[in-house]
């Protein structure tokens, strides 16, 4: 089911200024990543991409879509197309709609402010018992992620896709161009607060993913704003939960050794521990459910999912071990992270950076988090950056606060020793994997 030049000439009112029509399959945004036969989209970043047009043909490009107006004079290659559109990020969501049209398939749509990716991940794994899948790759997850993974459909049965968002408005749009067949909220945290202004914003944002959506929504019950949301507005929506009573509930929940618990009948084992991820697995069983695959079916999948890249990553080196969450940071996801290393054995040091896009929020939400490490059997707190000194201004266990990374990477390396459990966690910006590659003793270039 690929698309045509003139199909995408016609649903993006574009100008063909060279060329004739062929078939197109497959897109890229990075001139470095060309395959021969792909067709380069020219996005504005700090620069126009639409420059790059002609290094896109040389490395095998089958065509360009650039911005009108961004080329004075085009060098033309035989057997290749050249198309101008008024705006080329627009012109991507609308190409992706139209491929998402040509596909009678399920399409999972998957947003909250905590956990989306994890529960892509299981969702994926439990789905691709029965069907082939594709999922959206690393965080692929924005205007320009998500289309692009929508533009990846082959001959894949189902399509699970992670949506992100910093702003009203942007999961609508996603929403939008996907059009789900099932959608799941994860829950409604803190998570860009700053930019929302309350969890009232939060929850308006996480439902917009219900615009586009054509089946049914699946939420979980025990985060209250969903909650709250599920009992004025139940048709169509199905709830996971561990306290409120809902659809798809986790009895017999046990975290000795791996975390485990029973639906129905069926015995869950957990291969990452945490209350977060029975609900991330309970999300799945429900999409499971709703695609028709069994309980060992289910069960497979849940139990042998991997975990995208740097989200709860553990390694075991030098005698002590790692807990890596360097990916990103927000109230939520520290605090489950924090709760989850007060119940490792040995000497637990969370190592803490900023927390970002909190906006007037942000001191007392780091706060907040002293009182979280506070009340989890935490031994040592190191913190990195600005904000996260209101941490420590929290928090009456042993502490210390650092302005970068090298320092930490100093004082932990003096300080690590054999039986330790060290958590690193932030937002993804403050680079915190320097410090996880500085103490396993890999260059940072790795």
């Amino acid at each position: 089911m690929n698309l045509t030049l003139s199909e995408i000439v016609k649903i993006t009112n574009g100008n063909l200024i060279y060329g004739e029509d062929t078939e197109v399959i497959n897109f890229t945004r990075n001139t470095k990543e060309i395959n021969k036969g792909d067709v380069f989209i020219g996005l504005k970043g700090n620069i126009d991409g639409s420059i790059f047009y002609l290094d896109a043909l040389k490395a095998g490009a089958k065509g360009v879509i650039v911005n009108k107006g961004a080329i004075d004079k085009y060098e033309f290659i035989d057997n290749t197309f050249i198309l101008e559109v008024d705006d080329t990020l627009k012109a991507l969501g609308q190409i992706a709609a139209l491929k998402r049209s040509k596909y009678n398939i399920p399409i999972v749509a998957i947003t909250g402010s905590v956990g989306k990716t994890s529960t892509k991940d299981i969702v994926a794994s439990v789905l691709s018992q029965k069907y082939k899948v594709l999922k959206t790759e690393g965080n692929l997850n924005n205007d320009i992620g998500m289309p692009l993974m929508i533009l990846k459909l082959k001959d894949e049965d189902v399509l699970v896709l992670e949506m992100g968002m910093n702003h009203l408005g942007e999961i609508s749009y996603l929403s939008n161009i996907a059009k789900p067949t099932l959608a799941i909220i994860t829950n409604v945290g803190s998570a860009h607060i700053g930019n929302l202004g309350s969890r009232e914003n939060i929850l308006k944002a996480k439902l917009e993913i219900t615009e586009g959506l054509t089946g049914k929504l699946i939420i979980n019950n025990d985060n209250d704003m969903l909650h709250g949301y599920y009992l004025s507005n139940k048709d169509n929506i199905i709830t996971v939960g561990i306290n409120n009573d809902s659809d798809i509930m986790a009895k017999d929940i046990s975290y000795e050794g791996n975390t485990s618990y029973k639906y129905n009948d069926t015995l869950i084992n957990l291969k990452v521990g945490g209350e977060a991820f029975i609900y991330n697995s309970m999300l799945a069983i429900a999409a499971g459910k709703e695609l028709g695959l069994s309980n060992e079916e289910i069960k497979k999948g849940i139990e042998s999912f991997e975990l995208t890249k740097n989200r709860l990553q553990t390694y075991n080196v030098n005698g002590y071990k790692i807990i890596d969450e360097t990916y990103n940071a927000n109230y939520d996801s520290m605090r489950e992270a924090v709760t989850n290393l007060g119940k490792e054995t040995g000497r637990k040091i969370a190592v803490l950076g900023d927390m970002l896009e909190l906006g007037d929020y942000s001191k007392e939400i780091h706060s907040n988090i002293g009182k979280v490490v506070n009340d989890n059997n935490i031994d040592l707190l190191v913190t990195v950056g600005n904000d996260s000194k209101y941490i420590n201004d929290n928090c009456n266990i042993n502490n210390i606060h650092f302005s970068s990374n090298e320092e930490a990477i100093k004082y932990l390396k003096e300080t690590l020793t054999t039986g330790d459990v060290v958590l690193l966690k932030a937002s993804n910006s403050l680079n915190f994997i320097e410090i996880v590659n500085a103490i396993k003793g890999e260059s940072n270039e790795n």
